[in-house]
């Protein structure tokens, strides 16, 4: 209903100005003829001209005002044609603002007045009767002048409400989106602070505590677990000193960076040619990892390779806590649509894994399909598959 009741707003605007032009002319013609008016004693030439000069000017009076004005006077004193002037009245209401352009065209409608009652005196017959009598003159006034004065008035001022409305109702949104946004700002801010205050305390005292660890013990494989831990543990630091500059920057103010690019001063995100140092950090903390590959490798979009990265990273985090003793395969397959990434792992012996708030894989499923793809997870021959299709779209 609101779309049809558009189209057809938009559609009464577009034939408007015709619409007026023919109302206007043809009721010239028809005044002037006799049909709604005084029969005129000019030729039909003179008339007809008249009638298009006043459909023309009543056509372009959105443009310029003068000319309907002047048509309307000429098909009165020539003519004592009324529709003209019921138009220019009405015109002037309608678009006339201010007291001196509202005076201006009530003298000028007085003056044009004055000589049709002049005329019609010295012309006699029915114009005479009927518009040059005081009784009559004054109905004319009334006609022709104030009461399409008054409606155009109205109208007027009923548009200029509605739009001080609409445009006070479009400030007012752009007020609450303002507050809104400034709402999520400070909640991003307070967000970087407490994993700021928390999170990277917790980490970097780990990072310290493997340090010491790495230096003062004499096992080799306590040493091997320091350092991997420790390495670790600084990796996870970028990675939430990237999250937390994204979080700034985005409370700022600033736009955040492209996707795949890092923050001034860090490393490019990760991306799909990171997936290798994910399955090395893999076998180095104990897991018997295998990558396979498929299809020929073709360049992608940084957003599509950061996500086949974390895919590949939340799968190999979910092995390590939950069955650490499983094998796993990773596999990516290169499609000529797209890229498939899945990882799967056999069967555990190790028993209950660590504990996780299982909102991992939510949030790589939403990764995934807000690129278009689709993730599906689940048990399989006693393992876990985690399977991804992420459609990479072809440059033209």
């Amino acid at each position: 209903m609101t779309s049809s009741r558009a189209g057809l707003r938009r559609t009464v605007e577009r034939y408007r100005p015709l619409g007026l032009a023919v109302l206007v002319g043809g009721g010239v013609w028809y005044s002037a003829t006799g049909a709604l008016g005084v029969r005129s004693p000019l030729p039909g030439v003179l008339i007809l001209a008249v009638a298009v000069a006043a459909g023309w000017a009543a056509a372009i009076v959105h443009r310029r005002r003068w000319p309907l004005f002047a048509a309307a006077a000429a098909a009165w004193l020539l003519l004592a044609a009324w529709p003209a002037p019921v138009a220019a009245s009405w015109q002037a209401g309608l678009r006339l603002r201010g007291r001196r352009l509202l005076g201006g065209f009530l003298a000028g409608a007085a003056l044009v007045l004055t000589l049709g009652v002049l005329i019609g005196r010295a012309v006699g017959g029915d114009r005479g009767l009927t518009t040059a009598t005081p009784g009559n003159a004054v109905a004319m006034a009334a006609w022709l002048v104030i009461f399409p004065l008054v409606v155009g008035l109205w109208i007027g001022a009923r548009r200029d409400t509605l739009a001080a409305l609409r445009d006070r109702a479009a400030r007012l949104e752009r007020e609450q989106e303002a507050r809104a946004e400034r709402a999520r700002a400070e909640e991003r801010a307070r967000i970087a602070r407490e994993m700021h205050d928390v999170v990277a305390h917790r980490v970097s005292l780990m990072v310290v505590h493997a340090g010491a660890l790495e230096v003062t013990a004499a096992d080799p494989a306590t040493v091997e677990a320091a350092a991997l831990i420790r390495s670790t543990g600084r990796q996870a630091l970028t990675d939430l000193r990237e999250v937390l500059g994204v979080l700034r920057q985005a409370s700022g103010g600033v736009a955040p960076a492209p996707a795949g690019a890092g923050l001034p001063g860090t490393a490019p995100l990760p991306g799909l040619g990171a997936v290798d140092e994910l399955v090395r950090e893999s076998r180095a903390a104990g897991l018997r990892v295998e990558r396979q590959d498929e299809g020929t490798p073709a360049a992608v979009p940084a957003t599509v390779g950061r996500t086949v990265y974390r895919v590949v990273q939340e799968a190999l985090t979910n092995v390590r806590k939950h069955a650490a003793d499983a094998e796993v395969t990773v596999r990516l397959q290169h499609l000529t649509g797209g890229i498939e990434v899945s990882i799967r792992n056999g069967p555990s012996t190790a028993g209950a894994g660590l504990p996780g708030a299982g909102l991992g894989l939510v949030g790589l499923r939403e990764r995934v399909e807000l690129l278009g793809g689709r993730l599906e997870a689940g048990p399989r021959d006693g393992g876990f598959l985690v399977r991804a299709l992420i459609p990479v779209e072809e440059e033209r």
